[in-house]
């Protein structure tokens, strides 16, 4: 019997891509999707995903079980969030407490999670898009790590507690972490350390 090799990627998704490979032929065209970024085998998926304006890592893979293993577990994923506003102790114990949103236009209370403010503001790749500058008034940086990963969680979270996200980086996924990665670098990678 042959053994099956499967590939694995681990990317920093820059701003502005979609976490796929292919799109519907009315919207073709209209996205920048993770194959324009390398060379990636025919059957690589995203394990998990990050939205369009969303940025940081994500793990691609060829093996359909694994990439439903890690989905379906509690790895953590960690953001580093950067919010509207001089966020508070108070904001960041509702977040870790959980907090009320809407998914699929239905109320969900959000799981109880990991969170704080980050005293150092975390050096990441220009972005293509720039966010509004300090002139607009304060921003403050966050952590949040979750187990669960609804429809635009974390910036939902940010939003119920008064203090929208302007940009949101993926740091962590397990014991995965994006390093020094620059936007749009793929590292091959044999397995996957979660």
């Amino acid at each position: 019997m042959q053994q099956e090799f499967h590939k694995h990627f681990k990317i920093y998704k820059p701003y502005g891509y979609l976490s796929q490979f292919i799109t519907n032929q009315k919207s073709a065209g209209k996205f920048k999707l993770l194959g324009e970024l390398y060379d990636f085998p025919e059957e690589t998926m995203s394990i998990g995903r990050l939205d369009k304006d969303s940025e940081g890592l994500l793990l691609l893979t060829t093996n359909g079980k694994l990439s439903t293993k890690i989905t379906a577990g509690n790895s953590e994923k960690e953001y580093y969030v950067q919010v509207d506003g001089k966020i508070t102790e108070e904001a960041i114990s509702q977040i870790k407490t959980g907090v009320e949103i809407s998914i699929y236009g239905k109320a969900y209370q959000t799981k109880e999670c990991k969170a704080e403010i980050l005293k150092e503001r975390p050096v990441f790749p220009e972005r293509a898009k720039k966010i509004r500058d300090e002139r607009h008034g304060p921003t403050s940086w966050i952590s949040v790590t979750l187990t669960e990963g609804k429809f635009r969680q974390v910036k939902k979270m940010t939003a119920a507690v008064g203090f929208p996200t302007l940009r949101l980086v993926r740091v962590r996924i397990g014991r995965e972490t994006l390093e020094n990665m620059e936007a749009g670098e793929v590292i091959p990678r044999t397995t996957f350390d979660l």
